[in-house]
């Protein structure tokens, strides 16, 4: 049975029952959500889920809460919040009802938990710091949904509430989107993977769009691969390929000479008509045409052997 009501805490909201709430409202989209500590909305009852408060976990009377004696940890020993504690027992739920092919599911969800949910675990159970963000530590996720709590002189006695609920819509955006864009990294993975086997022995791969990568690149250990070329709205790009899925460095740079260079200018450079645009960086190209992109590619490639 539906449960007919989402019961956590009253008073200051935090990121765990925020986001706890973001999967529990796409499961069970006509529950109510109650913020309250009273017992009589605490006690487990057949009509309820009750997280980050209760003090129980007790998934067979839908109870997760964190903060008592005894609470649940992880395999590894971390703890959970009522974040980790709702992912673990909906968010493969909440995956396939987000659209999540079936073969992707248990992909998705231990990435995302490792990627998302710990750390907000860790950080609401004091076992990491947002300080260690060090200057960009209000800009972490738990801090930016703190700092959506009404001032604490607000004359409104609904006032935690109404915040609570608009935090919650930006709540959701946040993981919808980080959902979204592991989903993408999926599909996108099968086109790479053919365009890897279709580029051969090159060092340029050819995609039809500009689509994530990197994490197929190295998947599939084409470490022959220098530069990605593919179309854009109105013209062609040229990018370079990063070393690692989560570092910048990249296993090539495009020309010194073309750096910071536009149109004339980049096309006396190069010799290539078409060519439209060098980052200063070197690390990303345009041009107007297929054909100018690929010759830029080839000077690119060209350049980085002959100084091997």
């Amino acid at each position: 049975m539906a449960p007919q009501y989402l019961v956590t805490h009253s008073g200051g909201f935090h990121a765990d029952e925020l986001l706890s709430s973001v999967v529990l409202t796409r499961l069970f989209p006509e529950a109510e959500i109650v913020r309250s500590r009273a017992p009589e909305w605490i006690t487990p009852a057949d009509d309820r889920i009750i997280y980050d408060v209760g003090g129980a976990y007790d998934p067979a009377r839908t109870v997760f809460d964190h903060h008592q004696r005894g609470a649940p940890l992880r395999k590894d020993g971390q703890p959970y919040s009522s974040f980790g504690l709702i992912w673990k027992h909906y968010g493969r739920d909440y995956l396939a009802a987000s659209g999540i092919p079936a073969d992707a599911v248990e992909t998705v969800h231990a990435s995302f938990d490792a990627g998302f949910v710990l750390p907000i675990d860790l950080v609401d159970n004091g076992a990491l710091g947002t300080d260690t963000a060090g200057i960009l530590a209000s800009l972490t996720l738990p801090a930016l949904l703190e700092s959506l709590k009404p001032p604490f002189d607000d004359p409104d006695p609904e006032a935690t509430t109404i915040a609570f609920h608009g935090a919650l819509a930006i709540a959701r955006s946040f993981v919808e989107a980080r959902i979204g864009g592991m989903a993408a990294k999926l599909r996108a993975e099968a086109t790479v993977l053919a365009a890897i086997t279709a580029a051969g022995a090159g060092r340029v791969l050819e995609l039809p769009m500009g689509m994530p990568f990197r994490s197929a690149v190295l998947k599939a250990g084409a470490e022959q691969l220098l530069f990605v070329v593919h179309p854009r709205e109105t013209d062609w790009c040229l990018t370079g390929i990063r070393r690692t899925d989560e570092g910048f460095e990249l296993r090539a740079d495009l020309p010194a000479a073309w750096a910071g260079r536009t149109g004339a200018e980049l096309e006396a450079v190069t010799g290539v008509p078409g060519a439209s645009f060098c980052h200063n960086g070197r690390f990303i190209a345009a041009a107007r045409t297929r054909e100018a992109i690929l010759a830029l590619a080839a000077l690119a490639v060209k350049d980085v052997e002959a100084a091997a």
